[in-house]
């Protein structure tokens, strides 16, 4: 059994470093609070067992609406969400129908990392040039919900890809990347970063003059499939009193079969959503993910899909 109070000993000796897997063993408690005032969401880790708990601060996130998408700006600050900040971390950004995003982080999540082409980009002679990379334009995953023609009477369907997290990750053995923060200073004066455009139903390739690797190809997860229960009428998932409230948003992910690797790995829940009151959830998650992924793939569930409900 896992001892929460040494993971958060753990966690708050690190620092700010987001980008740390969670535990192998066991799921790592955590709750989402929602402030409809003010559209921001905060992720706090729990202390304890109990859903009243009040936890420690982790990040939060504050939902922008734009005329063809929403963005969901992530900090490490509770009240600054700002771009500009330097507790600003990454985002999530929707398409206009709520049913694809991509999670950027603000510094790249892994070594040999590709930026996503932004306004920032310019082209000189032949060559490709940006004097700074710009905030939270790395890829880190794409998550894409499927259309549902029945609206609400059926559950959702997920998929996700985590550019960030080789699949080779989740064999027995495998290692996760973690966030490698650079000082400003080296970022400015690296020499300029190839960029690619990646798009959500895609694998990432591999870096030019590198060997592709399927162990190496982004991690696929895709959520658990509710049963339908008689009695209740109603689309069940076993959440392990981690959940109390039915709600279209909730969810399990696992890795999907695409991935090519078989075994009771791909049975484990890695990444657990739930509605528990009117505007708190819990959020649970466990290697490879880290919180700031699992964090950005729940405000997913958050946004408003037209075209799925």
């Amino acid at each position: 059994m896992v001892c929460i109070h040494g993971l958060i000993k753990g966690f708050l000796q690190q620092g700010p470093s987001k980008q740390n897997p969670g535990p192998r063993e066991s799921l790592m408690q955590c709750f989402i609070r929602r402030n409809r005032s003010n559209q921001t969401y905060y992720l706090f880790m729990g202390l304890s067992q109990a859903l009243a708990d009040d936890g420690k601060f982790l990040l939060s996130a504050r939902k922008c609406r734009r005329p063809t998408r929403t963005d969901y700006m992530i900090s490490l600050h509770a009240d600054d969400t700002s771009k500009g900040s330097e507790t600003y971390v990454g985002k999530l950004r929707s398409n206009f129908l709520g049913t694809k995003f991509v999670v950027f982080d603000a510094l790249p999540p892994h070594s040999g990392a590709k930026m996503a082409k932004s306004w920032s980009t310019r082209m000189v002679g032949s060559k490709q040039i940006s004097p700074k990379p710009p905030a939270g334009n790395y890829t880190v995953a794409h998550i894409s919900y499927e259309l549902n023609g029945l609206g609400s009477r059926c559950p959702r369907r997920m998929h996700c890809v985590i550019d960030a997290i080789p699949v080779s990750a989740i064999k027995p053995g495998g290692i996760a990347s973690t966030q490698t923060y650079l000082p400003l200073t080296s970022i400015d004066s690296s020499p300029a970063l190839p960029f690619f455009r990646l798009h959500s139903n895609s694998i990432e390739k591999s870096l030019p003059g590198s060997v592709s690797n399927h162990a190496d190809t982004p991690l696929i997860l895709r959520n658990k499939a509710p049963r339908w229960h008689e009695q209740l009428q109603c689309w069940c998932l076993n959440f392990h009193g981690r959940v109390t409230v039915a709600s279209v948003k909730n969810f399990q992910l696992v890795a999907s079969p695409e991935n090519g690797v078989a075994g009771p790995e791909h049975e484990k829940v890695i990444l657990q959503f739930g509605k528990v009151g009117k505007d708190v959830f819990t959020m649970d998650y466990r290697y490879p993910l880290s919180a700031f992924q699992a964090f950005a793939i729940c405000l997913s569930s958050f946004d408003t899909k037209i075209a799925c409900e």
